[in-house]
């Protein structure tokens, strides 16, 4: 199984400091639902791992998320690819629990659930965050300059680190590999 895990706010859709509260705010990134649909008509395995704190902040309901990755399954099925598995933790900070990135557990669950080892499977964030949470777990970390990608590819990234424009790119560099 090729399996390749993204976050979400800045990877595939626009990212806000203010969250993404709604369906409306929620705009993909040009070329992210493309570059998922390509790499899973290729027989990729589609993951996404997403912090979420804003259910937890109360400025959205766990319903109106859903809709936003109901939303995010229909485009790229529209394109005949299919996102396999989504899990997000909807906790702040402050809570202190493993599912939270930099903490590795959203990991750990997409593992279970797909009963595979992430040793080696790329893993796409625009953040550092993101990629010390797959990193835990052996997973090897590619960076995007969209979202907050610009500013995190000038501080120290885990060793290995593969940068690239966009979601776009990720899948063109995959699929010719």
């Amino acid at each position: 199984m090729k399996l390749i895990i993204l976050d979400r706010d800045g990877v595939i859709n626009q990212d806000s400091d203010a969250y993404i509260k709604s369906l409306a705010e929620w705009i993909p990134i040009p070329g992210s639902i493309d570059a998922i649909a390509r790499l899973s008509r290729a027989g990729w395995t589609v993951a996404v791992a997403t912090n979420q704190s804003g259910v937890g902040r109360g400025y959205y309901s766990e319903a109106t998320l859903q809709s936003m990755h109901e939303h995010l399954c229909e485009l790229v099925a529209e394109q005949g690819g299919k996102v396999d598995l989504i899990r997000y933790c909807p906790h702040t900070p402050e809570v202190g629990c493993d599912c939270r990135k930099p903490a590795p557990g959203l990991f750990h669950q997409i593992a279970q659930s797909l009963n595979r080892n992430l040793d080696g499977v790329p893993t796409v964030g625009d953040s550092l965050r993101d990629l010390q949470a797959g990193v835990a777990v052996g997973c090897t970390p590619l960076l995007v300059r969209t979202g907050k990608g610009q500013s995190t590819q000038h501080k120290p990234l885990p060793d290995g680190t593969l940068i690239f424009d966009n979601l776009a790119a990720v899948a063109d560099h995959l699929l010719e590999a």
